[in-house]
């Protein structure tokens, strides 16, 4: 099987990213009962990401290469404060964020946002090999959404 190299995986993780759920990405068959999932596939990489829920929800985004899962990333994010904010707000205000943080070619790193709806947060440590993560929304000073990811090479 070909290799890839980790600028290669990073480069379809940007693009693929910013095609599903920021580029508002076409639903697919779900693979798991109750899941909301999108797909994005180029010659050699396909990329899945597979959700549960709205305003609180958990998900997994996996990157195949040649059809072996070579990459992956869990996370879980909810809506702190249901009484100040919607889980439409925070939906907007991390699409509007994240499809600068991708045009800018990267989806990790540190990232600030100042939206209509609030202050976008993003912080982590590692690279696309190991990472862990934490992205929040502040609104009026109060934190209004967070959401924690980690993720990293998956190897057999």
């Amino acid at each position: 099987m070909t290799q890839f190299s980790p600028q290669e995986l990073h480069d379809f993780i940007v693009r693929a990213k910013a095609y599903a759920y920021v580029g508002n990405g076409s639903a697919s068959l779900a693979y798991r009962p109750g899941s909301h999932d999108i797909q994005y596939h180029e010659t050699n990489f396909a990329y899945i990401d597979s959700y549960f829920g709205g305003t609180d929800f958990l998900g997994q985004e996996v990157v195949y290469f040649h059809g072996t899962p070579v990459w992956a990333m869990n996370y879980y994010g909810k809506i702190l404060r249901p009484d100040l904010y919607s889980g439409a707000q925070a939906g907007q205000v991390i699409k509007e964020s994240l499809s600068l943080l991708y045009q800018d070619g990267r989806f990790l790193g540190p990232f600030t946002h100042e939206t209509a709806n609030g202050i976008y947060f993003d912080t982590n440590d590692g690279d696309v090999f190991s990472f862990t993560g934490y992205e929040w929304i502040e609104l009026d000073r109060e934190k209004v959404y967070d959401l924690h990811y980690h993720g990293g090479l998956v190897k057999v």
